[in-house]
């Protein structure tokens, strides 16, 4: 019987849910060296820039900052390097297609590990304009709002 694998998750791209509508997820892998393992364990990522390109049939990760490893010395490499994430051919080909068709981006959603292999979930967005941030954060404030309102009314009873 095989073990159920806990997702620990190291960092989560929240802007990326405030600036994009996010269509489609996918999980990928991702090529790391031993030093960015250990930095990422110790929690030091930051994906907030970070956007992923298609070239050559290859999905890139660029602008995601891993922080060099505090006892890596010469084995650590540029913390912004482009990295490649693993993918099967057939959907990098369907990412492209959707980019190209619709005018979409591919952005880091998620960094975490799954067993002992690191995975990051990309998801294919479309840009919000300021109204529909804007129109976000008021449908927030009212259920929250509500929620308050309910937690009241059901605690004094």
């Amino acid at each position: 019987m095989a073990a159920k694998t806990e997702n620990k998750v190291i960092a989560v791209n929240r802007k990326a849910r405030h600036d994009y509508f996010v269509l489609q997820a996918l999980e990928t892998g991702i090529e790391l060296v031993g030093t960015e393992v250990k930095s990422l364990r110790a929690g030091g990522v930051n994906l907030k820039d970070a956007w992923v390109d298609v070239v050559n049939g290859e999905l890139l990760v660029m602008g995601m900052h891993i922080s060099p490893y505090e006892q890596g010395n010469i084995f650590n490499r540029d913390p912004l390097r482009v990295r490649k994430l693993l993918a099967h051919k057939k959907e990098i080909r369907n990412l492209q297609q959707e980019i190209k068709t619709q005018g979409l981006t591919l952005i880091p959603l998620q960094l975490y590990f799954k067993g002992s292999r690191v995975k990051m979930e990309v998801g294919l967005c479309k840009g919000k304009k300021q109204y529909d941030k804007r129109a976000d954060a008021a449908e927030k404030a009212a259920k929250r709002d509500i929620d308050r309102v309910m937690k009241d009314r059901y605690s004094h009873e």
